[in-house]
């Protein structure tokens, strides 16, 4: 037996992963496993080049509870080691076995399968363990097993061992603080959570399932009824996680419905189907592979995100991908797997790694590249998922410039009728009739097709066409779309009237003279109150409304770009609500507020022309609108 201390840079490095070098106590299990998993692949490389001359067959990595004598037990069939090589990688921790052996095959090709280091990954069984054993026998012919034993301090013992198979069982004496877990519902956890696809089968007890040899036969009992014998049970090893999830294969070796019970696997509790996915594959300059899907959005940005799970060679790294994938995507859902990004759990040192922000780059790219596909094989069913898919390309369009510039090719523009544009369309179809006399083109919305509909039609009435874009981040998008595209405006169609949205050089003539217009001007100043109303006269279409409430672009654009999460000028989202009162000259009604005699006809005509005019805009509520209607009732008796 021999004993002696761990070759560690401090006093006791014990009390110092426990505290600092891990946030979460739970690792544990994902390092040994990781551990263990990488011993397992370390030895199928090697009989694969011829260099171990042993059978690899079909090995497993077992964990096991001994609730009653307080250990768990992690057991591989890998690699293993020998006393002098437990000496190295141990006790050394300055060495790690991995990076040796990568160095040393790193000409035989990227299957080698290296996941973790033998070192302070296997120290983190010290956060939850008062006492480690390792027992480990190598694959080489003629060794011995040894067993090492570590109480958390830096003293060891190495002896000889008993164990005739191959590979290495780490027993872990749980201390008092962590007897969590010695529960069986806590460890299927864990395992579930970091260890669900790991590239070895891991068992975790044993099931009951059908004997598949066994046929039930139909018997008659005494009375000569027939009956169905039961279906015999057989006990089997429980397996937990599937070591060849559809990321690790070829998109030619998968059809739609391998996907969708794939993304089924990842979330049991999503009953509706993916509307499509994008399979990530690629082995230069790095390596990564991936699934990405596409659920059906809400209009909430924030409810989405936390879905897509990060995995280093099928090993869980972490659910927070914000900052390693583009943010816009971390709505998706899905898995990114790329051994180019360290198993580690800090996430700013994941943000700050180079390669990490290649593949962000590169996953941009790709979902572009995707949907530009699907759009180009398919536009008609692209068209029907528009608005269950536009939170999240509208957000990439904001966010990410090179997603912005690809995004022509498939982002589309919807109209009230019901039509699709990409923007050269729009600009096509409108640049004639939707050019004003300043040579800039308007692009016409509404954001809400009931609220807006009257004004949607008078547009109609002109020949113009009405977008429909009603996600929240619109505002923020249409200032992007102005700022980048030569000489455009975007105006909503309730803005002001439309002969003004777009103004073409043919000035109506107003009915009324310059001194009928100043009176109906003092009129209306006195009757309507000017802290919610802009009175402004305008000559429009005799057949027009007389009243028009209109709301300038720029300053309702304002108020939603500061409620949906910044933009805008800073203050405009505490103004109060602002609208002007645009007054047809031109209108009968007009005409007969201002040659009436008497101050109540007078004032009754300015108050229910308002009111209807509020309630084209929703604008009339509670008291006022139950005023309006019994007016209304009077006025027809």
């Amino acid at each position: 037996m021999t004993k002696g201390n761990i070759n560690v840079s401090v006093e006791n490095i014990f009390p110092l992963i426990k505290k600092f070098l891990y946030s979460d106590h739970e690792i544990f299990l994902r390092e040994l496993i990781s551990n263990a998993t990488d011993a397992t692949l370390k030895l199928k490389h090697l009989t694969s080049i011829g260099e171990a001359a042993v059978e690899y067959g079909n090995p497993q990595i077992e964990v096991k509870i001994d609730k009653e004598g307080k250990k768990l037990h992690i057991i591989d069939q890998g690699i293993g080691m020998t006393a002098e090589e437990i000496e190295k990688y141990i006790n050394q921790i300055a060495f790690s076995g991995a990076e040796e052996f990568l160095d040393k095959y790193k000409d035989a090709g990227k299957d080698s399968g290296i996941i973790g280091h033998f070192g302070l990954g296997f120290y983190s069984a010290f956060m939850v363990a008062e006492k480690v054993e390792l027992i480990s026998k190598s694959y080489k012919e003629g060794t011995e097993a040894a067993r090492w034993t570590c109480d958390g301090s830096p003293e060891f013992t190495l002896e000889p061992a008993e164990k005739s198979e191959r590979g290495t069982e780490i027993i872990l004496h749980i201390a008092e603080d962590s007897t969590e877990f010695l529960e069986e519902s806590k460890i299927r956890e864990l395992l579930t959570k970091y260890n669900k696809f790991m590239p070895v089968p891991i068992k975790f007890g044993t099931k009951e399932v059908n004997d598949p040899d066994h046929k039930p036969e139909t018997v008659k009992d005494k009375d000569g009824k027939e009956t169905t014998e039961p279906q015999k049970k057989i006990t089997v090893d429980h397996i937990i996680n599937n070591p060849n999830p559809a990321w690790t294969k070829q998109p030619t070796e998968l059809e739609d419905k391998d996907y969708n019970a794939f993304y089924r696997e990842l979330y049991p509790m999503q009953f509706e189907e993916p509307l499509f996915h994008i399979h990530l594959n690629v082995d230069y300059p790095f390596n990564l592979t991936g699934i990405l899907y596409f659920p059906k959005m809400t209009g909430d940005l924030n409810m989405q995100k936390d879905k897509i799970q990060l995995y280093q060679n099928q090993v869980f790294v972490t659910d927070n991908v914000e900052g390693i994938v583009p943010e816009f995507l971390t709505m998706l859902r899905g898995v990114i797997d790329s051994p180019d990004i360290p198993l580690n759990v800090s996430r700013s040192y994941l943000q700050a790694d180079g390669n990490v922000k290649k593949i962000s780059s590169y996953i941009t790219r790709k979902v572009a590249d995707k949907l530009k596909s699907l759009f180009n094989e398919n536009r008609a069913d692209f068209e029907k998922k528009w608005n269950d898919i536009k939170i999240v390309i509208e957000y990439g369009m904001l966010s990410e410039d090179k997603f912005y510039d690809k995004a022509d090719a498939f982002a589309l523009y919807p109209t009230v009728d019901g039509k699709y544009y990409t923007y050269q369309e729009l600009f096509d179809k409108i640049k004639d009739t939707q050019t004003d006399k300043d040579g800039k083109l308007v692009i016409l919305y509404a954001s809400n097709e009931d609220a807006q509909h009257s004004y949607t039609e008078a547009a109609k009435a002109k020949g113009y066409e009405v977008l429909l874009l009603d996600s929240p981040i619109v505002s923020h998008l249409m200032q992007k779309m102005e700022s980048s595209k030569e000489n455009i405006t975007f105006a909503r169609v309730d803005a002001d009237h439309i002969d003004n949205l777009i103004k073409k050089d043919d000035t109506k003539i107003s009915k009324l003279t310059d001194e009928q217009q100043k009176e109906l001007d003092a009129i209306l100043k006195e009757a309507i109150p000017s802290e919610k109303f802009m009175v402004q006269l305008e000559a429009m279409d005799s057949d027009a409304s007389p009243f028009i409430i209109t709301q300038p672009e720029f300053m309702r654009r304002m108020k939603e770009m500061q409620a949906t999460g910044g933009g805008g000028m800073f203050g405009m989202g505490n103004m109060p609500e602002m609208y002007n009162l645009v007054v047809n000259t031109n209108s009968e009604l007009v005409g007969e507020i201002l040659s009436t005699k008497t101050k109540k006809k007078q004032e009754r005509l300015i108050s229910q022309s308002l009111d209807l005019a509020r309630l084209s805009q929703g604008l009339l509520k509670g008291k006022e609108l139950s005023e309006f209607i019994k007016r209304s009732y009077e006025m027809i008796k």
